[in-house]
């Protein structure tokens, strides 16, 4: 029998290279498993997509689709193995402007994390440290890749939280977080994840437990500071609302993968996975008066150890039964390109799913 290394090819033949990566940022069938005493979950289970400067993605999915493992897998975060933890199991690739991060040597990735890429983080309350000031934060930041002196990044620092729209940024540099408002922090946490000019800029649920008028305010900085950068940005939410206008680009997660991907007037305007319609059909509209309830995706989310066999969504989607030979039970779907730059994973026909979203979904939206 032949012997075969971890690649899968012989050992003693050469293995194949992947092929040079064509966009900033490219990840690769990503998969990131948590062993656990009630077995593996599975929190990203084959991911790709691509990311160019200067343009956006919106990730959405409900809580426990996978959304912020995504994102922690791009930073190198999963250092489990630590405190007793079990190690994180991840596989795939990941590139970033040429450079490939799950096989690089740590210590190279953390010289890249803060300066490279960075990530604004779901709450600024935890994400900040409570004993040190927000300026010396942000100073050790930029010192970390900067070879400066104190008065030097501390000036840096006051310029940052100016330009985020901190009132009396000379002062309010010696201020604890707990006293800033949620609204003051996430700016704050912004000019942290700013101050080195990043290439690559993650946005973990920026806006929850905003108030609407700050939500409003913060998604204008992080698109006016993308322009002032160049910035590529990766908006990570629940919330279709809050990608609506920022978002080039929109990838849909459910059970740890991507059920449907394309431009962000694509999937808004022509969806062709039942989980995206039932994510508009849960937002509220604004720009006209409600003449009924809003529409929720019924039942829970699965499982990420116990998936359900065939397509994750068929034990919650209206339109299971359509497929002949209970096909979306015991096959899980591909994602397939529908249209130009537009995939979808469902085993529904795509003119079944047009007539479905046009004669009954979109009129009741």
């Amino acid at each position: 029998m032949t012997e075969l290394s971890k690649s899968g090819a012989a050992v003693g033949e050469p293995v194949a290279a992947s092929p040079a990566p064509s966009a900033f940022l490219e990840v690769r069938d990503l998969k990131v498993h948590f062993p656990t005493d009630d077995g593996l979950v599975k929190s990203v289970d084959g991911l790709s997509f691509q990311l160019e400067k200067g343009k956006t993605l919106g990730i959405v999915g409900e809580s426990g689709s996978g959304k912020s493992v995504t994102s922690l897998g791009i930073l190198g975060l999963h250092t489990a193995g630590q405190y007793g933890r079990r190690r994180a199991q991840i596989s795939g690739e990941i590139w970033l402007n040429g450079q490939e991060l799950l096989s690089a040597d740590p210590n190279e990735v953390r010289k890249l994390r803060g300066r490279e890429m960075a990530m604004i983080f779901q709450d600024p309350l935890s994400a900040l440290h409570p004993y040190y000031s927000i300026g010396k934060q942000i100073t050790e930041a930029y010192r970390v890749h900067n070879d400066v002196d104190k008065k030097t990044a501390r000036k840096r620092a006051i310029e940052m939280l100016d330009r985020v729209g901190i009132p009396q940024p000379d002062k309010r540099v010696d201020s604890y977080p707990h006293e800033f408002s949620g609204g003051m922090r996430q700016r704050a946490m912004i000019a942290m994840a700013l101050v080195n000019n990043p290439e690559l800029l993650i946005a973990d649920e920026p806006t929850t437990a905003l108030d609407v008028t700050v939500q409003a305010q913060i998604l204008d900085l992080i698109r006016d500071l993308q322009k002032e950068f160049g910035s590529a940005v990766i908006m990570i939410t629940h919330d279709l609302g809050v990608v609506a206008e920022m978002a080039d680009e929109l990838l849909v997660m459910y059970g740890g993968r991507c059920v449907e991907r394309g431009t962000a007037e694509k999937v808004f305007y022509e969806p062709q996975h039942p989980y995206t319609w039932g994510l508009l059909g849960s937002m509220p509209r604004i720009d006209r008066e409600e003449t009924e309830r809003l529409i929720p995706v019924k039942g829970s989310p699965p499982s990420l150890i116990n998936l359900p066999s065939g397509c994750a969504f068929n034990p919650r989607c209206p339109y299971a039964d359509i497929p002949k030979d209970q096909i979306t039970r015991t096959e899980r779907p591909e994602l397939r390109e529908v249209a130009a730059g537009h995939y979808s994973a469902c085993h529904m026909a795509q003119d079944e799913r047009t007539r479905i979203w046009t004669e009954e979904i979109a009129p009741k939206l």
